[in-house]
């Protein structure tokens, strides 16, 4: 069971700087941010505020210029490119805008993606897949093609594939962006049941407000700076 006391992610006076040529391009100006386990965090702030980028290097995707990520008491930012890519594949499940499902995949084998870098038996996989799928409710799904399901079907599928590893850490950029209201309100909804019923710890940018109030908390990044 997770413990609400402890302090799963811990980002520590971290600065991101991007170069263009010789043009130095700040983005995260000395940020720190502690993350306790099973927090449903979201994010907002302009467009070009940092969010997806402080989501990135949470996520392992990106390492800061200056500070540290620290996740259950690892220094992820320290990481080499091969130790870090495991520790992504173990520890955090991604959900996108675009849903980023392959279309030449069906709807069980787009899940089952992530569980192909692991040591599971087929019959394994096939138990996770079914699970996962299941639980978002596309358990009658299976066979189906991406374009053979509604949008919000597809980010269903998309959760799906992040939570069969069963991670510590779901983060979602945009969750409900490029979906109807109804569809927003559903993905939403089930975000809202991972973390409530399955204890997952969820980072979440988004730039809807009726989304970011399914959040415990809500924090606003603009200029590269942190405020509640």
């Amino acid at each position: 069971m997770p413990d609400a006391n402890k302090e799963l992610i811990h980002v520590k006076n971290v600065t991101k700087k991007y170069y263009r040529d010789s043009i130095e391009i700040p983005v995260l100006m000395n940020i720190s941010l502690s993350v306790p386990e099973g927090e449903f965090l979201a994010l907002m702030g302009p467009s070009g505020s940092g969010k997806t980028t402080l989501l990135n290097l949470i996520a392992g995707i990106d390492r800061p210029t200056a500070g540290q990520i620290i996740v259950n008491d690892q220094d992820i930012s320290a990481f080499n490119a091969k130790a870090i890519a495991k520790w992504r594949a173990q520890h955090v499940g991604f959900v996108f805008q675009f849903y980023n499902l392959l279309p030449v995949l069906t709807a069980y084998e787009n899940v089952e993606l992530p569980l192909l870098l692991t040591n599971l038996s087929k019959q394994e996989r096939k138990k996770q897949v079914e699970l996962a799928l299941t639980l978002v409710g596309l358990g009658d799904r299976i066979k189906h093609y991406p374009k053979q399901l509604s949008g919000g079907q597809e980010q269903r599928v998309a959760i799906a594939r992040a939570i069969v590893t069963d991670p510590t850490t779901i983060v979602a950029d945009e969750p409900t962006g490029d979906l109807d209201k109804n569809s927003a309100a559903e993905i939403m909804t089930l975000l809202d049941r991972l973390n409530k019923e399955f204890k997952k710890t969820i980072l979440m940018v988004t730039h809807d407000p009726r989304a970011a109030e399914k959040a415990h908390k809500v924090m606003h990044l603009d200029k590269g700076e942190l405020t509640n």
